[in-house]
């Protein structure tokens, strides 16, 4: 019986010229290629889970003047392979030199709990819409920003993780990992990824739309980066952080390979790339992530030498899977810092850039964003927008910029979250709104950089409904964001 993938094929994008083919295997599995368009290239054996082999395979495709539609299949020893759902053969479309992309852009892929899934009707109907809207109208990139998969029901279905939980803090900080534990977590997160992603629909998606992908906290476990210094460097979080690090490794940075990484020495995964007129940049705010810091100073210095030396011209959609605008917390935040319960707040309150501590990240994020702008706008057109997600809540901000006269600086910052997590209840946003404000904030004394939330048009100020965005820019040059809702709402918003 011919070979099969396990996880897979994931199909990524690493350059204007160059895609991905991902996938894991049967250890006993000792060659694999990808035939793409009659071409066959080889795949290397690039890593090993606790049970399967992780392969890559490069796929130059050089745009020319007319898109083209790229079919491909993997070989498994020689024979062709089929993946979890049966398919033997997969396309995806590689837009023409000079046309204007559909991207897409979502995150928040999976479940908190159980629970939540259970009474969640129809789980993966985003999935499905944006499989019929593909196949009318290809999209030729999809942005994941964050939380690719929940991580969280470790604590429950682990074993050795279930009994450490039961362990005073005092007990837990000091347990050592015993070899068990670590079989017990690597399994965990191998069957994770081969379970949530072997979906019929979204794993379609995955292996028939070139994807990039930064992770959030739930890819490794809720709040991670942002928890009381002693738990945060336990034995036990340590081990847990190495097993998710390694599959992010893998199965969403396409291996230490991956060319479009700043820094393959450095402990982040902050990555860059150029794609049909677009830089994208994405942040890496969990590698490094302490109560302290986001980014260490390493991934300060590789992402602003990016954006000096490539970052000089054309638009910008820059990652950052915690929004740098949102609404403020600090009321709330600085009520419960008086409390002795600070680690049952870190997700809340803790992970986002508004938190006290990272204010002063934040502040120079923004500012050096709007030097870039100021740099891109001699060269001709200049946007920038941040992608986020993280919050279940889809949303539109803009950071304006009046400090010259003359020319104006701006940068919006698109919301959208989840693809597949629910928004809050309406109880629960009340709540959130309760303790909560959205007023326009001031980043400079003489008040001329102005942070605020936007209402898209058709719709609420705030979507409370699971939803991804598109962006394309029209005819009339315009960047057109249309938020997909599982709702019948249909926000839009065009960025000059």
């Amino acid at each position: 019986m011919p070979a099969s993938i396990v996880t897979g094929p994931l199909l990524g994008l690493e350059s204007d010229a160059l895609y991905t083919v991902c996938f894991t295997t049967a250890k006993s599995v000792n060659q694999a290629s990808v035939t793409a368009n009659g071409h066959s290239v080889m795949a290397i054996a690039a890593g090993e889970t606790c049970n399967h082999r992780f392969w890559r395979a490069e796929i130059p495709v050089a745009p020319g003047i007319h898109a083209l539609a790229v079919r491909y299949r993997v070989l498994l020893d020689g024979s062709l392979a089929r993946d979890y759902n049966n398919r033997d053969e997969w396309q995806f479309y590689v837009p023409a030199l000079g046309e204007k992309p559909k991207i897409l852009y979502a995150s928040c892929n999976g479940f908190s709990s159980a629970d939540l899934a259970n009474k969640t009707e129809h789980p993966y109907a985003l999935w499905q819409k944006l499989k019929e809207e593909h196949a009318s109208a290809p999209y030729a990139l999809m942005i994941l920003g964050g939380d690719q998969l929940y991580a969280d029901e470790m604590w429950s279905t682990v074993p050795t993780l279930k009994e450490w939980s039961k362990l005073p803090r005092k007990d837990k900080v000091k347990r050592q990992v015993s070899k068990p534990m670590l079989q017990q977590i690597d399994r965990f997160y191998d069957g994770l990824y081969q379970q949530r992603w072997n979906d019929p629909v979204m794993s379609e998606m995955l292996a028939s739309i070139p994807n990039i992908m930064m992770w959030d906290d739930h890819d490794i476990f809720d709040g991670w980066g942002s928890y009381p210094e002693d738990l945060q460097n336990c034995p036990v979080f340590k081990a847990i952080y190495a097993s998710a690090r390694q599959y992010f490794e893998w199965l969403q940075m396409r291996s230490s390979r991956n060319t479009s990484l700043l820094n393959r020495d450095a402990a982040h995964f902050a990555f860059a790339l150029q794609f049909r007129g677009y830089h994208i940049l994405a942040l890496d705010n969990r590698a490094e992530r302490t109560l302290q810091q986001v980014m260490s100073r390493q991934q300060w210095d590789d992402v602003l030498r990016h954006l000096d030396s490539k970052v000089i011209h054309g638009d910008l959609l820059l990652l950052s899977a915690v929004p740098v605008v949102y609404r403020d917390f600090s009321f709330t935040e600085s009520a419960l810092d008086a409390t002795p319960w600070d680690e049952e707040l870190t997700d809340d309150l803790k992970d986002h850039w508004r938190a006290k501590e990272h204010q002063g990240e934040r502040a120079r994020l923004i500012m050096r964003l709007l030097d870039n702008v100021g740099k891109r706008q001699q060269q001709g057109n200049a946007r920038t927008v941040i992608l986020s997600g993280d919050v279940h809540i889809g949303c539109l901000g803009v950071i304006n910029d009046r400090r010259d006269a003359q020319r104006a600086r701006k940068i919006h910052q698109v919301v959208s979250s989840g693809i597949v997590h629910p928004a809050p209840s309406r109880i629960a946003w009340y709540g959130i709104m309760a303790v909560t404000n959205d007023k326009t904030e001031h980043l400079n004394e003489d008040k001329s950089i102005e942070i605020a939330m936007l209402k898209p048009y058709s719709s609420d100020q705030y979507l409370r409904t699971r939803n991804y965005v598109s962006l394309q820019e029209g005819s009339d040059r315009k960047l057109w964001l249309n938020w997909i809702c599982e709702s019948k709402d249909k926000p839009v918003y065009p960025l000059d």
